[in-house]
């Protein structure tokens, strides 16, 4: 059973709370960075945010744009395969940063403390 000091604001292991923040991508990575105080779930759920949330708005551009037919497809793809990547990693207690977007995100954290 875990203690209180490993428990986060959900009520939640800080393990769950992080992989919860992938879950519905940017919905409950918005829930988890507004409920949560400390440093490893809020990682996660901006990772959530910024990572899922500007895939989904780069699919939704591409597949508006007739000549890119085939790519929100693949990008459909690659975003299923990096979700279940960075809930495994969030699971395990892996502070993973998403190439690029990792340092952008310490960034964006660095601002709201």
């Amino acid at each position: 059973m875990p203690t209180k000091s490993d428990t986060s604001g959900l009520g939640m292991s800080k393990n769950a709370s992080a992989t919860f923040a992938y879950f519905l991508g940017p919905i409950t990575g918005v829930l988890v960075f507004i409920l949560e105080k400390n440093s490893y779930t809020r990682f996660h759920s901006m990772q959530s945010i910024v990572v899922l949330g500007g895939l989904a708005v780069v699919q939704k551009v591409l597949s508006s744009i007739p000549i890119f037919d085939d790519f929100p497809s693949i990008i459909s793809l690659l975003m299923f395969i990096l979700w279940l990547v960075l809930i495994y990693k969030a699971w395990h207690g892996e502070e993973w940063e998403v190439p690029f977007a990792g340092k952008y995100v310490r960034q964006l954290l660095a601002k709201t403390v």
